[in-house]
């Protein structure tokens, strides 16, 4: 779907209700604005249901204030977008909500720390941070402004005691850039009641950058009925994986095997809520052989499959719980219940370094006998018998991670003992 072509009551309503399904905002708080090109702006209304705004509810404000068009008030917070909009040409949508990551750190006055992944610092470059003011206030506005006019790089403001705003060139970049941002902070929030932080220096970021892609080489084939239903399973499972908080909007992918040359992979940024079977990218014998371009993990996805001809499957993701184990210094026991070990064995961490210099070495960590490992500082990676089998290990890895660091309050996890682990392995062998 061409998001950009629907009119900005559209790309709010569709907006807001995403926010507010995935938790990250409350039936009367947080706010959305998009500017078009006449130089007003479409908004939120005050005082109008979060879960249930219709097209019909939004107002259309002009840069100075003046409502112009709808049925409700505009948001109590339009003071600041409108700061912003008038210091920040370059911006054309802002988002404004209270998701509960996010609030942790306002509420202690700090921002999170960027540099923990590539895709976050990416995405959303360094964090501001703006001083308490009344809730609608022009000082508030004022205040904010101030963040956004201090540097053209800066789109995401931290609100003391508030919340979060972000901006975007359009409403799809300004929510990408919303979600990476709280997933950020959620990961590290678990992370630091793990162990010590990790994160990247500006080598290391400067080396992320850098990403090559398969060539689009002659013309597509015709598909065979293996690869239409590969299609559909994987876009099928990138949807449950995102409604499921296992991917971001533009970040988590997953591929299948067509045959012993081929397979089909999730494209590089497209928005997984709506992602379609026409997206999808095929590569054969290292070349595209469809329109579209992968993932930037098709190296590793490439890697694996050349190595073992039995995974049939690979899938990276972001599981929040999975993902803190990537970026602090503790290790992800999986002794934890016999489903956990069965499912994931033990899970290595592949180091950043080597992830970026040697992204072929993969498969020194992973394949049809550990199959699930973490990638440091950018989540996970699991190898499958079948795209089923792929999900089925990604949710157990996040269930089993999460269950650890929910223990945390109770004291030590007391891990199976190897004579356990020796009887399910007789027991039950390979699953």
């Amino acid at each position: 779907m061409n998001f950009n072509l629907l009119h900005p009551r559209d790309q709010i309503e569709l907006t807001i209700a995403r926010i507010y399904r995935r938790y990250m905002t409350t039936t009367s708080g947080g706010n959305i604005s998009v500017r078009t090109d006449k130089d007003d702006v479409w908004i939120t209304p005050a005082r109008v249901d979060k879960g249930n705004l219709k097209r019909s509810d939004m107002a259309r404000v002009s840069l100075a204030g003046e409502q112009r068009e709808g049925p409700h008030p505009p948001s109590s917070e339009c003071p600041f977008h409108l700061s912003i909009y008038n210091v920040r040409p370059d911006i054309g949508a802002v988002i404004h909500a209270h998701p509960g990551a996010l609030v942790s750190f306002s509420i202690c006055g700090q921002v999170p720390n960027t540099k923990v992944f590539p895709e976050a610092w990416n995405v959303c470059g360094e964090v501001a941070f703006a001083p308490y003011a009344l809730p609608g206030s022009q000082q508030l506005g004022d205040s904010i402004a101030e963040q956004f006019a201090a540097s053209k790089d800066t789109m995401c403001v931290v609100m003391e005691n508030h919340g979060v705003v972000v901006g975007g060139v359009d409403l799809q970049d300004a929510f990408k850039r919303f979600e990476t941002l709280e997933f950020t902070a959620r990961t590290i929030l678990q992370a630091c009641s793990l162990g010590a932080l990790q994160t990247l220096s500006g080598d290391d970021l400067k080396k992320s950058i850098k990403a090559s892609f398969p060539e689009m080489a002659g013309e597509p084939d015709v598909p065979c009925n293996r690869e239409r239903e590969l299609r559909k399973e994987i876009c099928d499972f990138i949807l449950r994986a995102y409604s499921h908080g296992l991917v971001t909007s533009a970040w988590g992918s997953l591929s299948a095997r067509i045959d012993e040359e081929s397979f089909v992979i999730t494209p590089t940024w497209n928005d997984r809520e709506y992602l379609t079977m026409e997206d999808l990218v095929v590569i054969r014998k290292g070349v595209c052989v469809s329109p579209g371009k992968p993932s930037r993990a098709v190296q590793l996805h490439a890697a694996i499959y050349e190595a073992y001809p039995e995974v049939e499957s690979v899938m990276n993701a972001l599981p929040a719980s999975a993902t803190a184990f990537s970026v602090s210094d503790a290790k992800l026991d999986t002794r934890t219940i016999p489903e956990s070990y069965l499912f994931l064995k033990d899970v290595p961490l592949m180091p950043f370094a080597e992830l970026i210099e040697t992204p072929e070495n993969v498969v020194n960590y992973v394949g049809p006998d550990n199959p699930v490992m973490l990638l440091q500082h950018n989540g996970a990676l699991v190898a499958g018998r079948s795209v089923l089998d792929a999900f089925d290990r990604l949710e157990v890895l996040e269930a089993t991670a999460g269950a650890i660091i929910q223990s945390k309050p109770l004291g030590e996890v007391a891990p199976m003992s190897d004579a356990v682990i020796d009887e399910l392995v007789k027991a039950f062998g390979r699953v």
